[in-house]
């Protein structure tokens, strides 16, 4: 696929060379948007604008949706007030807050000043909403049905407006004063007769979410209903917009991200690695290795005040990295495996007894697993004494049982307090089992040296 991709940025880059614009044009009507933004992204960036004015209307908008920030702002800037509102009047109200999101204020005023009126209130009005809620990713065109009309009725005005909506797969129907009273399919229209009136064939449970839900749980309830859009209601249940599976698709990617990021002790980005700069990714780390940093001196603090039980025993040193090691990775691995259950909500505070009656019986086989095979090792071929291999392998069982209890339990405590559970995975649960590690350690080596 990468030499397919590079093959056709070569094509493209010869043919724009060469002046050859109706092949060029030709070329770019036979691929789908997301593809063409992928190609404008290995290309040079003078040759952007050219290729972007060779695309249909329709297309050049779709497109114009997929390219990364920078290259909208590139595109925006060379562009003339008249191109800027053919760009906008083609796009979705969603997709049209997304870009002013992203863009610095100048380029935000050009927009909203090339806008129609209406759409400039409808941008205004979804940018009202906080950051991650539902009303911030939901769009205000969806197919709008009254409960006393006709099948016959409700097709002709699905015909007169679903062009300019985002989806008429599923249209709702709601109440004169815009109260949500049910929805209905368009196959379910299409197969009824002419005179069936659509309060009759209409579904009147409707799984909706308030504008100010977190957007992470609206996501997830796609998943968990199979669905392919969402209305939106305000505290009145009046209907104000919906989201698409689309959308959906894009939170559950940014909020993945982000959790990748905060696990690995990282302040989460919304750009792309090789857009970001070399001081904002550092900014973005520091922080966070400082305090694991400082964290962890309480470790050398702890062998500090154990250096006459290592000087008496200095073989006792050896296996330091190996514990404190396998402490960390027993809490990593189960830490994420609960933040993942936290995550897909298969997991609630309620449950963590479960998980700790649970966890501690995995620990249990795990550590004296692992303290059978390191006692053979010790015995056999480090031939170490019986009491320094005891001393040893017991610690290895106390330290990977304590490590997987704290792992399970850090993250759903977290949740229930308010905290992103992500944050209490791998760097931070490490720092923390290899001070109990080293102090398990060196108490059962004081009473049995």
């Amino acid at each position: 696929m990468a030499d397919k991709n590079f093959d056709l940025e070569t094509t493209i880059s010869a043919l724009a060379r060469n002046k050859r614009y109706a092949a060029l044009r030709d070329v770019l009507v036979t691929m789908n948007a997301a593809d063409i933004a992928a190609l404008f992204a290995g290309l040079e960036q003078e040759v952007l604008p050219l290729l972007f004015r060779l695309l249909p209307k329709e297309l050049a908008a779709e497109t114009f949706v997929e390219m990364d920030s920078d290259a909208q702002e590139l595109l925006i800037t060379g562009f003339s007030d008249s191109e800027l509102k053919e760009v906008i009047d083609e796009l979705y109200i969603d997709d049209a807050v997304d870009i002013v999101e992203e863009m610095p204020a100048n380029v935000v005023k050009r927009i909203l000043q090339q806008a129609d009126a209406e759409t400039r209130k409808q941008i205004n009005e979804i940018l009202k909403y906080p950051e991650d809620s539902a009303g911030s990713i939901m769009t205000t065109e969806f197919v709008e049905l009254r409960p006393h009309m006709t099948v016959a009725d409700a097709i002709k005005s699905i015909r007169r407006s679903g062009i300019e909506k985002e989806t008429i797969n599923t249209c709702y129907i709601t109440m004169p004063d815009r109260t949500l009273s049910g929805q209905i399919t368009i196959r379910a229209i299409i197969i009824a007769d002419d005179d069936d009136l659509v309060e009759d064939i209409m579904e009147q449970h409707v799984i909706s979410v308030s504008t100010m839900d977190d957007q992470e749980t609206v996501a997830q309830m796609f998943q968990k209903y199979d669905l392919l859009s969402l209305p939106v209601v305000d505290k009145e249940n009046r209907l104000v917009g919906i989201v698409t599976v689309d959308d959906a698709i894009d939170v559950l990617q940014e909020e993945t991200t982000e959790d990748i990021e905060k696990m690995a002790a990282i302040t989460p980005s919304d750009r792309p690695y090789l857009k970001t700069s070399v001081w904002s990714i550092y900014l973005h780390r520091i922080p966070w290795l400082l305090i694991l940093m400082i964290s962890a001196t309480f470790t050398g603090m702890i062998i500090m005040s154990f250096e006459n039980a290592l000087a008496a025993t200095v073989a006792l040193t050896a296996f330091i990295p190996m514990l404190m090691d396998t402490g960390g990775n027993s809490g990593s691995q189960a830490s994420v495996t609960i933040i993942r259950g936290l995550a897909l909500q298969e997991i609630a505070f309620k449950d963590i007894f479960k998980v700790i009656f649970k966890e501690a019986r995995v620990s249990l086989l795990c550590g004296i697993t692992l303290a059978a095979a390191n006692f053979l090792k010790l015995m056999l071929i480090d031939k170490v004494s019986l009491v320094i291999s005891l001393v040893v392998c017991v610690t290895l069982v106390i330290t990977v049982f304590v490590a997987k209890i704290i792992g399970c339990t850090l993250p759903m405590l977290a949740k229930k307090i308010g905290f992103d559970p992500a944050v209490m995975a791998s760097p931070f649960i490490t720092t923390l089992v290899d001070a109990i590690s080293l102090l398990t350690y060196f108490s059962v080596a004081s009473f049995l040296l």
